[in-house]
């Protein structure tokens, strides 16, 4: 079927295309016959009008896109599901993109809500959380920043960013604390990249605070790993091995994510140690995933309601041309479970 036009309802009509538009958008100032026959018209052909043709026309599309890294893990996917409710709420329209952590899909889902005239976006994860910015990627991020608003959820160093991210600092300092207060000193922390904005803020804070106990730091105690359960079973394993070949043995281990801590969970039990009586673990992010498995995680985790709302409330003010807080911190919380017992 030959696609319907906004002159093929005009023609019908008997109006000018200016009027049809008019009715589409709601406008008041059209004349009550005129709009009764528009709309007859437009209920004939069932007639849709087309998103990138309106944003070409108007200043706001109403749609708010989201990119985030990796919608497989359900950290990314409580903020998405939170970010899409109060976007509906408020009357907009997003549109989900998940990059696969790949940056040619970043980019190129970047450029379509650029063509599509998004009114705002938002990146999760990605090449926005690398601890040092890709100036190419600034650029890029600067030359849409130009015209549609950008918010994230880590940095992009060079670029105009509004940013709505979690304190990932004063995640640790609960972390820590909890382990300290039950007697651990020997701490391991497995998994993530010291490239990744996040993993090497906690690094940080977890040097600091052995330092300031006046507790040793080994290097050996962290080792790199991807942020799935396959990085946590393999970063575990190796960590086994070390200690096999005479490094002291932890009696806490803290893993990235929840992802992860399936992985060190797998590892130790395949090892024939007990989580906690041998050793306790936790992780960050308090997903379902933290309480799926025996023994349940004791975890770090956020508030994802405010998480999403934070990010759909900036975006749909900075859409709207209103003034936004530049930078918003999500605070953390210590959710204790059995995977962790003092020693």
């Amino acid at each position: 079927m030959k696609q319907v036009s906004i002159y093929k309802i005009a023609g019908e009509a008997g109006v000018s295309p200016a009027t049809v538009s008019r009715v589409i958008s709601g406008a008041a100032n059209v004349r009550e016959d005129k709009r009764k026959r528009v709309e007859e018209v437009i209920r004939k052909y069932d007639y849709r009008p087309n998103v990138l043709a309106q944003g070409l026309s108007r200043t706001n599309t109403g749609v708010i896109g989201f990119i985030a890294a990796d919608l497989e893990n359900p950290y990314y996917g409580r903020i998405v599901h939170e970010f899409e409710k109060e976007i509906d709420r408020r009357g907009f329209t997003p549109v989900i993109c998940g990059s696969i952590c790949s940056y040619e899909r970043e980019v190129r889902y970047l450029e379509k809500l650029f063509d599509m005239r998004a009114d705002a976006i938002v990146l999760a994860g990605g090449k926005s959380d690398e601890l040092v910015t890709d100036p190419e990627y600034a650029d890029l991020i600067n030359r849409i920043s130009d015209s549609i608003p950008i918010i994230t959820t880590g940095k992009v160093d060079g670029a105009r960013c509004y940013q709505v991210c979690i304190d990932e600092m004063a995640g640790v300092d609960l972390a820590m604390d909890h382990l300290l207060s039950l007697g651990h000193t020997n701490i391991a922390l497995l998994n993530g990249y010291a490239g990744v904005k996040s993993t090497y803020e906690k690094r940080v804070r977890y040097r600091s605070i052995l330092k300031k106990q006046g507790l040793p730091y080994r290097e050996e105690y962290i080792i790199d790993g991807g942020y799935n359960i396959e990085g946590g079973h393999q970063t575990m394993r190796e960590l086994l091995k070390r200690v096999s070949e005479g490094l002291e043995p932890p009696t806490a281990i803290i893993a990235i994510n929840d992802f992860s801590a399936v992985g060190v969970l797998q590892s130790l039990q395949e090892n024939g140690s007990r989580v906690p009586e041998d050793c306790s673990v936790m992780s960050f992010d308090n997903t379902f995933i933290s309480v799926s498995v025996r023994p349940r995680l004791t975890s770090i985790g956020y508030n994802y309601e405010l998480f999403g709302q934070s990010l759909a409330e900036t975006a749909i003010d900075l859409a709207e041309g209103k003034e936004a807080v530049a930078c918003r911190k999500i605070p953390s919380a210590l959710h204790a479970r059995e995977s962790t017992a003092g020693i």
